[in-house]
């Protein structure tokens, strides 16, 4: 029943042109901003609280409040950006900037790994990426397993390849960086097996972070690069930004590398901190003795 729920609201906003999609958005994002109990504006206001701590009170209620609005963009744009003609969402992307990164990485051959944080369209940065360069993307199945074949199709659509996060899924992004290609990784996902991150400051904050990334730098010598996709609501389109990524994000001492990886994703979220995901439990798992965030 969910699944042919979410389906059927994802086809309803397909039928929308993207002003109508965010006046919507918009609107429900108020609500939720005003419901003080749900689990989304709970997590997003302690977010907030913690990684922003010299906001002043009322400076953490807007930027809760903005943040919550664009939440509900991301999740609402999700039919346009899935089920539009791929030609029809490309065309919503007005500016790209520092690209000449991602093409200069390339011609050293030894390919370039995309990190894509869970800030602004990160589903139109996968699409922009693939739809120019040969992409291997990692891909974790959704929990509703009969959204898989929508998703994983919208995402294939312009050409990207996209592998469970999984050692057949790890082989995958080895073969394509051996190749010189683009591989793309969510840098900012909590990783769930056991000795696949380690922690790191995150905004101040010791966040459990992937170890992937560093490791498939170092091992291959690719050039890592940040993406993101940030929403122009005046202009109803987007901007793609490619920035590179802290040097030290390949470096020997693993540590040393997970947190130069948290520094490009904070980079990129104080580029627009409103649309970063802040209603994720990015915290959730916390060293031995911490006191629980949640």
């Amino acid at each position: 029943m969910r699944v042919l729920l979410i389906k059927a609201l994802l086809h309803f906003f397909a039928l929308l042109p993207l002003s109508i999609i965010y006046s919507i958005a918009t609107l429900l994002g108020q609500i939720v901003a005003r419901w003080q109990t749900l689990r989304i504006t709970q997590v997003t206001r302690t977010n907030i609280r913690f990684t922003f701590p010299n906001l002043s009170p009322a400076a953490q209620d807007i930027l809760v409040k903005q943040s919550l609005i664009e939440t509900c963009k991301a999740f609402s744009e999700l039919g346009a950006l899935w089920l539009w003609q791929t030609d029809s969402v490309l065309r919503l992307v007005q500016e790209v900037s520092g690209e000449t990164v991602l093409q200069q990485a390339l011609q050293g051959g030894k390919g370039v790994i995309l990190l894509t944080p869970h800030l602004g369209a990160w589903e139109l940065a996968g699409l922009y990426a693939s739809s120019r360069y040969p992409l291997t993307a990692l891909y974790r199945p959704p929990k509703l397993a009969g959204l898989h074949d929508l998703i994983h199709a919208a995402r294939e659509r312009a050409g990207g390849h996209f592998v469970p996060t999984d050692k057949t899924g790890v082989r995958a992004l080895f073969k394509a960086l051996h190749k010189g290609e683009v591989v793309g990784i969510l840098p900012d996902q909590v990783p769930s097996e056991e000795g696949s991150g380690i922690f790191a400051p995150f905004f101040g904050i010791s966040a459990y972070t992937m170890v992937l990334v560093s490791r498939l730098a170092r091992k291959t010598g690719a050039t890592v690069i940040f993406t993101y996709a940030e929403r122009l609501p005046k202009r109803l389109g987007f901007h793609i930004h490619f920035l590179p990524a802290p040097e030290d994000i390949a470096a020997d001492n693993l540590e040393i590398a997970v947190a130069a990886l948290n520094q490009g994703v904070e980079q990129c979220v104080l580029g627009n901190p409103a649309q970063y995901q802040w209603s994720y439990k990015r915290f959730k798992r916390r060293p031995e003795g911490a006191a629980l965030v949640y």
